[in-house]
């Protein structure tokens, strides 16, 4: 990755490499180079070198990529951490990754410097926008090399098999896991997405989602700084689509989330417009939906069909796509967690077709995509090539190929599960591959909530803060998996809950009216806050239903051994569930 740096940046020199929203920073791939040449300096000077760990907790800066160049020209292991940490899960990261380095900005310098404070290993906390007490400062950061520093022998030293990041990913139990991706991994990854969808100079893309998440890692970063992509950074969420209809980017992906939101404003604004104009919107998409339906059908559609699509395009989608800053757009993306196929199907009508792809953090990110010219709606997509597939007996789909992870951090252990003797990657879905390769997921075995952001999160976890938060919850199901936030279902623990009701001299005994009871609801309320206290903003419960009854082993939501049974629970409950993302 070093190298291809090196090679971009002469290649490209003034061309814009980085930018913030707004232009008021811009970035040429000349600057970039020289940047990493003074912060691996300065790193280097502060103790860092091959193999080391460097942290980054960060806004979508431009900042953050150069950070992350420098680190890897110095052999070192650059990471970042999800934004909306609590304290407790950042201390548990610096810890496991024994970062000496970290870097950060004034919104999250308190939480950074009170836990570099409780490890010693952790030497040094850079903010890079203000000057505070016991931090060093930007301008420490770009300063003086070590006496003897050799920065061309330093990146030149780096090989394909060195980390060159680790992701930390939830794990269905435990803490998370620190995938190792290699330099070779992400070259891999890039090189074959190369051969499906080239990266030309001068592209354009947005950086938006975390870079602890690998999606934006990789598109905004290592695919970048490979084609030399100019990349514009949104350091707010609310901005993005902003920031797409001023950069015009030649690519762009999101998760499934995003597009829902897109698709739902897009569709408040036709019913919004006057009775004639949203006719005509209304005949145009029906027209469009129905052509795209029936190629997705293998059919050509009747003649009298596509001239209604290409009327509707020069009439109403042209000028839509460039309303939304998508009128130049070369490729567009979906993963990190299933998508609707009325989604796909809404924008493909209005002429923004989507490729939905699959992967992992353990696979350098993609491993299936939908060609651009072959999107089959409902399916993940065919292998990149050099990515071998198979199917377990028990249905799982199994990944080989050079984008496979070299394996978790300090966990070989887990790496073994993961990873078998014969180089399979065991991924936990369950998938059919039909006779053209197209892969659809159709289940999932591991227990693993992937929001419609495209978070994973460990239900487990969760489930046993909500427990240890509060001895009244007797068992808590947390559900979350394609939704826009987490919520819960809680049933109380009757031994608990009836010396609770004692103690409080309630009148109230059966599990039913226990539920029903103000005094036993505050008391869950209060532990689900207590709860949420410990877990990221993302992980955290925003709703949750307490259940008047009590679920026994062996039943229909216990097995024998008081596991739960998900799907059973899902079913069962669907209304429940439905009713606290309704409102």
């Amino acid at each position: 990755m070093c190298a291809a740096f090196q090679a971009t940046a002469a290649r490209h020199g003034d061309a814009l490499a980085l930018r913030e929203l707004g232009g008021g920073v811009e970035i040429s791939w000349s600057d970039y180079a020289t940047r990493v040449r003074a912060i691996a300096g300065a790193l280097a000077a502060a103790g860092v070198g091959r193999g080391d760990t460097v942290a980054m907790m960060l806004r979508n800066r431009p900042e953050s990529v150069i950070l992350d160049t420098a680190a890897m020209h110095l052999g070192a292991i650059p990471f970042s951490i999800y934004n909306t940490s609590s304290p407790e899960q950042v201390e548990y990261l610096f810890g496991h990754a024994r970062c000496r380095v970290v870097v950060t900005e004034e919104l999250f310098a308190p939480t950074v410097m009170a836990v570099a404070a409780r490890l010693d290993a952790l030497e040094r906390v850079y903010v890079i926008d203000a000057v505070l007490d016991g931090a060093a400062t930007a301008a420490e950061l770009e300063g003086p090399a070590p006496d003897g520093f050799d920065f061309e022998a330093s990146w030149q030293a780096v090989r394909g098999e060195d980390v060159a990041t680790l992701i930390y990913t939830s794990g269905t139990t435990g803490p998370p896991k620190a995938v190792e991706l290699t330099h070779e991994n992400l070259l891999c990854e890039a090189r074959m997405i190369d051969e499906l969808f080239p990266m030309r100079p001068a592209g354009r893309t947005v950086s938006y989602l975390p870079m602890a998440h690998l999606a934006d890692r990789s598109a905004s970063h290592y695919n970048a700084l490979i084609a030399g992509t100019a990349v514009t950074f949104v350091a707010d969420m609310a901005q993005v689509f902003a920031a797409v209809i001023e950069t015009r980017p030649t690519t762009w992906g999101a998760v499934p989330r995003v597009w829902e939101k897109l698709k739902a404003a897009l569709e408040a604004g036709f019913a919004a417009a006057p009775a004639e104009r949203r006719q005509a919107i209304e005949g145009a998409l029906a027209a469009a939906t129905a052509a795209v339906r029936a190629e997705g059908a293998g059919e050509t559609p009747a003649p009298e069909l596509l001239a209604a699509r290409e009327r509707a395009d020069a009439e109403i989608f042209t000028a839509l796509r460039a309303q939304l800053g998508l009128d130049e757009v070369e490729y567009l993306i979906s993963g990190a967690a299933p998508i609707a196929a009325e989604v796909l199907e809404f924008f493909a009508a209005i002429g923004l077709p989507i490729c939905e792809v699959w992967g992992m953090t353990e696979t350098s990110l993609i491993a299936t995509i939908n060609p651009a010219d072959g999107i089959r709606i409902g399916t993940v997509g065919r292998a990149l090539p050099g990515v071998e597939l198979s199917l377990a007996d028990d249905g799982e789909l199994l990944v080989r190929g050079p984008t496979i992870m070299r394996g978790y951090r300090d966990d070989p252990e887990r790496t073994a599960e993961a990873i078998d003797a014969q180089g399979w990657m065991h991924t936990g879905d369950v998938a059919t591959i039909d006779g053209d390769g197209y892969v659809t997921i159709v289940d999932r075995k591991k227990e693993l909530i992937i929001n419609a952001g495209g978070k994973n999160m460990s239900p487990s976890n969760i489930e046993n803060r909500l427990k240890a938060a509060c001895p009244l919850i007797g068992s808590a199901v947390a559900i979350g998996d394609r939704r826009a936030y987490n919520t819960a279902l809680i049933v109380l623990d009757p031994v608990a809950a009836a010396s609770f009701a004692a103690e409080r001299g309630l009148a109230a005994a059966t599990p039913v009216e226990l539920a029903a009871d103000p005094v036993v609801a505050g008391e869950i309320e209060a532990g689900v806050q207590r709860a949420n206290a410990s877990l990221s903003r993302v992980e955290q419960i925003k709703r949750h239903t307490l259940l008047g009854e009590e679920w026994q082993p062996g039943g229909v939501e216990l097995t024998p051994t008081m596991k739960l049974k998900r799907r059973p629970i899902a079913e069962k409950y669907a209304a429940q569930i439905d009713a606290m993302y309704a409102r």
